[in-house]
């Protein structure tokens, strides 16, 4: 998800974003300790996303 994506995003939307990609980072720190994870990039790339999306919510309320 980039920045662009992010910003066109309407607050429902975006707050709904947040608690999926939560729940899925979750699940992927779960399944890491159970099995071998094959592409661990996946976890850096949900954080950031999650921070794209928490940066345009605070930019919003701040406004």
């Amino acid at each position: 998800m980039t920045g662009s994506e992010v910003r066109k995003l309407n607050d429902e939307e975006i707050t709904v974003e947040l608690g999926n990609l939560r729940g899925k980072l979750l699940a992927l720190k779960n399944k890491s300790v159970s099995e071998k994870i094959e592409d661990t990039t996946q976890f850096g790339n949900m954080r950031r996303d999650i921070a794209r999306l928490l940066t345009e919510q605070t930019a919003r309320t701040a406004s």
